[in-house]
């Protein structure tokens, strides 16, 4: 059932509910007469038809397809929408090597700072790498509405999984989000946020407590991620560990590079002190 959020924007959720996509994908129409639709979502053509549907609901046409990354719960909907439309996809294209990847194939790359500016709307596209590399943003400039794809979700922090995720580049994309003008946030799952900042502070310092956690629990003696996990997540459902393994690893990736704990094939430690 296609929901309003405002003049232009209309929230579709794509039916595939789950342990990682919570009630499902966020699929966003924006404008009224040239649409938008941003992350079409699955390979489901239930939902291709509901995102049809919406568009012929509010009386406009579907000319672009915009995706915040081309994860298989984002952006595969993309090849059966460009049929049945004719519409352009717009984002950063697939990254080699990620078996997550969506084989889709973009009409337009955008870079950090583009927009796409259509009679009612602007778009701006924020590069914001750290769940995966070809991950954007957009900024509706009209409403100061970031559209957030797997950056900031509703409900949950973002896993970070190795080598496509960094943590680095993360906890510097939030950075970068402190600077902007934005009222309020569209995640790729969940509900509107209404406080926008205030979510990015949060996550950046819980990003920085986890970090300064992980510091704590590391020894001279080398101890594996799964050794780790429990005592580095202990405020966490140990049912989650499992991911939240994933989100570890990239904070000792974080951490090596940066010459404050070292890995070797035992494990991972504190540097050895002179």
């Amino acid at each position: 059932m296609p929901v309003a959020l405002s003049p232009l924007v209309t929230r579709v959720l794509a039916p595939n509910p789950g342990f990682m996509t919570g009630p499902g994908t966020n699929s966003y129409l924006i404008g009224r007469k040239e649409i938008a639709v941003l992350d079409p979502g699955p390979a489901l053509s239930a939902h291709v038809d509901a995102l049809l549907s919406a568009a012929q609901a509010i009386g406009g046409r579907i000319r672009w397809i915009v995706l915040t990354h081309t994860h298989l719960d984002h952006a595969p909907a993309a090849l059966e929408l460009q049929k049945r439309t004719g519409a352009r996809i717009l984002g950063q294209a697939p990254l080699e090597g990620d078996p997550a990847q969506a084989g889709v194939a973009i009409d337009q790359q955008l870079e950090h700072g583009d927009v796409l500016a259509a009679g009612e709307f602007r778009l701006q596209a924020l590069h914001t790498p750290g769940h995966v590399g070809n991950h954007l943003c957009y900024l509706l400039k009209e409403e100061r509405q970031l559209f957030s794809g797997d950056h900031l979700i509703n409900g949950s922090t973002v896993v970070i999984i190795p080598p496509s995720g960094n943590m680095a580049d993360y906890i510097r994309s939030l950075e970068m989000l402190v600077q902007e003008d934005i009222e309020t946030i569209a995640p790729g799952h969940g509900d509107l946020i209404a406080n926008a900042q205030g979510l990015v502070q949060y996550t950046i310092q819980h990003r920085l407590a986890r970090e300064a956690k992980v510091l704590g629990r590391l020894e001279m003696e080398p101890r594996s991620i799964s050794a780790l996990t429990p005592l580095v997540y202990d405020d966490v459902n140990p049912a989650l560990h499992a991911v939240a393994q994933f989100s570890l690893h990239a904070h000792l990736i974080k951490l090596r590079d940066e010459g404050r704990v070292t890995e070797s094939a035992k494990g991972w430690s504190l540097p050895a002190r002179n």
